[in-house]
């Protein structure tokens, strides 16, 4: 994938990041070939330019016991919209929250520590949420693929 303003070398260099957020500068450069200085620059101008936003640390919620995870698939009405996604922007145990196309407008993804928990953010979030004309709710079981971040 060719993104405008990217060069090959900016390419490389966001690769490895993808690969490993704790590679060092020095390894990168011997990879691609620059020096240390020459990528610590670089990255502070990835990273001023808003293209790499952040480092993190990712957690498994399946590999911690008990832990559930699961997305809900929710219609709402138009006047309510926004209402909706800062209710549930408030909320935690809600990992992330997708406006999609189609039928469904929000695409949201929640994690809990305990089936009851998951059940306690049904009951005291999602189903009172204003205008909702229908919500879906999928447990996860395992993860197959979860692609972090943009492969180029």
């Amino acid at each position: 994938m060719f993104l405008q303003g990217l060069d090959e070398l900016d390419q490389k260099i966001i690769r490895l990041l993808i690969e490993n957020a704790r590679i060092s500068y020095s390894d990168i450069g011997q990879q691609v070939g620059i020096s240390r200085v020459a990528v610590k620059a670089r990255i502070q101008s990835l990273e001023q330019r808003g293209i790499i936003e952040e480092y993190t640390t990712i957690i498994n919620p399946q590999k911690i016991s008990g832990a559930v995870s699961c997305y809900f698939e929710i219609e709402t009405l138009p006047d309510t919209f926004k209402q909706i996604i800062e209710i549930l922007n408030t909320n935690e145990t809600i990992t992330q929250i997708y406006r999609v196309t189609g039928k469904n407008k929000l695409h949201v993804h929640a994690v809990a520590a305990s089936s009851e928990e998951m059940e306690k953010l049904i009951s005291k979030v999602i189903d009172p949420l204003p205008g909702i004309i229908s919500c879906s709710c999928n447990i996860i079981l395992s993860r197959i693929k979860d692609i972090k971040g943009l492969r180029l």
